[in-house]
């Protein structure tokens, strides 16, 4: 109890989860802010086509593991092979199917070349579209320039030399109106299996609406706060009420208890130093209260449970008796019939006897003062001598009998003459309460400490509610005290085995094939 930590203060309680609510809710402002930060930062992130495009994992075709390069602001690649099929696209939006001039207008990753489209329709309404391509070189730019008309035939300049015509894809693909906001490039390898691979690169700008719209969604991570606000400000309310409420409310109750009649501690509420000092102090005012109610009346229902258990053993063979004499001096008895009357007597005093001599004994185990005379003694060689003369008596009552001793001995220090009545108490109830043909069984053996001795029997069995009690004083078999044994036998016998330093126990699932099984435990001695 040394090292039990003190209850703080009311005060000290207030001050803390003051400070600690406080920093709660900076951790949690903390916290909100590094998870939206992060999603920013993701969305600003630049993809690393140089990387992407050297990882061999691209070559081997195990295109899902090159998806970490991409940024967050909505960067996609896509895998043609020779023919222009799509064999991969990390997004939606790219097409089935490419012809390879359409890819081929797609400006290559190293060519550093940008192109830009200009459209305007005449009065007549025809269409004219400007293509210009810069190339951006050390020593300066370079600008390359072609005139479409509405058909996509070339009417000035070209960026190809011989091509003279564009289809509405290839002007897609060439000025980059496939995917507007985004830029798009190319790269062409080959796999491993040697096929050749058209490698197309989309790159978003800033600028592109759907990243404008990550962006502006990304304050919504900001809405966390106030689930994680209510969720901190319900536990420390839960908290608070823990450490004041509940105390508080055990206090009240032990009071109100206390007023009807019974007793509940409180000095253990786990509330703070005040409050627990009035709970301990309450606690020892109770206690003092409930330890005189509860002896006296322990004493009482002794007292009373002693004087009516003996007072019932006594009192059947007493008035038989007294019946019988009372019936032979008032000549109601012939006199042929007055030796069996006398007989009677004679049982009943020799019951009464015994019942008496049971009162001692367990007078004188319970007394302080017994004590045992041990031996070093041989339990398989004892029990081997104990059933060997108790054969003819379980023959002649109708009783089989299994025995399982081992060959080695197993030696204890036994009090003999103690532990045989012991065995007898257990023999002669199996013998008084089972029927004719009941099997009996007394197995030992031993564990590392203790030799362990098995009692048990098919017999009719202990009704549970008994069986919980059996140990105690005045216990038999059933509620109904017919008189068959004092029910003192058991007691008798458990206090002589922890005198042994043992046990005796009855088993709650007695192995199949038995009704009641008791466990006797000794300890080996190991002195020699």
């Amino acid at each position: 109890m040394k090292n039990k930590r003190l209850p703080g203060s009311l005060f000290g309680l207030l001050v803390r989860n003051y400070l600690l609510f406080t920093l709660t809710l900076l951790a949690i402002a903390g916290g909100v802010f590094c998870l939206w930060n992060a999603s920013v930062s993701r969305l600003y992130r630049f993809t690393d086509w140089d990387a992407l495009m050297g990882d061999p994992a691209l070559y081997a075709e195990d295109y899902d593991s090159l998806r970490p390069y991409l940024s967050g602001k909505g960067d996609a690649f896509a895998i043609y092979d020779g023919a222009g099929t799509l064999l991969y696209a990390s997004a939606d939006g790219f097409d089935a199917a490419c012809t390879p001039e359409e890819l081929a207008c797609v400006p290559l990753w190293s060519s550093n070349t940008g192109v830009d489209a200009f459209e305007q329709t005449g009065e007549d309404g025809s269409i004219r579209r400007l293509v210009v391509r810069y190339t951006y070189q050390q020593d300066g730019q370079t600008m390359d320039v072609m005139v479409l008309d509405q058909d996509y035939q070339v009417l000035y300049g070209g960026l190809e030399p011989g091509k003279d015509t564009y289809t509405p894809g290839e002007y897609q693909y060439l000025t980059g109106r496939r995917f507007p906001g985004g830029s798009l490039f190319r790269d062409t390898f080959y796999a491993t299996d040697g096929g050749a691979r058209t490698l197309l690169l989309l790159e978003r700008s800033l600028s592109d609406p759907s990243a404008d719209q990550l962006y502006r969604s990304s304050w919504r991570i900001w809405l966390l706060s106030i689930p994680l606000y209510l969720l901190s400000a319900g536990l420390f309310i839960w908290w608070m009420g823990c450490k004041i409420g509940r105390p508080l409310r055990r206090l009240n109750d032990a009071v109100n208890a206390q007023a009807e009649g019974r007793t509940v501690r409180v000095g253990d509420c786990g509330g703070t130093r005040e409050i627990r000092s009035i709970g301990e102090s309450f606690d020892r005012f109770s206690d003092r209260l409930a330890e005189s109610e509860a002896e006296r009346q322990r004493l009482d229902q002794g007292r009373q449970k002693l004087i009516a258990d003996i007072s019932h053993d006594l009192k059947t063979p007493i008035t038989v008796i007294a019946g019988y004499i009372d019936a032979i001096c008032d000549g109601k008895v012939p006199p042929p019939e007055q030796e069996r009357y006398l007989r009677a007597i004679q049982n009943r005093a020799e019951a009464l006897t015994e019942l008496v001599n049971t009162f001692h004994e367990y007078s004188k185990v319970e007394h302080p003062e017994f004590v045992l005379h041990p031996e070093r003694s041989d339990v398989c060689e004892f029990l081997r001598a104990y059933l060997a003369g108790k054969y003819s008596e379980i023959d002649l009552a109708g009783f089989t009998l299994e025995i399982s001793i081992p060959e080695q001995p197993l030696f204890c220090a036994l009090d003999q003459p103690q532990f045989r009545r012991v065995l007898d108490n257990l023999l002669s109830n199996a013998l008084r309460h089972n029927r004719l043909g009941t099997r009996l069984c007394f197995a030992l053996s031993c564990t590392d400490t203790a030799a362990v001795l098995r009692v048990a029997d098919n017999g009719t069995g202990i009704p549970p509610d008994r069986a919980r009690h059996i140990f105690e004083p005045f216990t038999v078999g059933s509620d109904a005290r017919s008189g068959k044994g004092s029910g003192l036998g058991l007691s008798i016998t458990r206090r002589i085995m922890e005198k042994h330093g043992g046990s005796i126990s009855l088993a709650a699932r007695p192995t199949p094939g038995w009704s009641t099984e008791f466990i006797l435990k000794l300890p080996l001695d190991s002195s020699r």
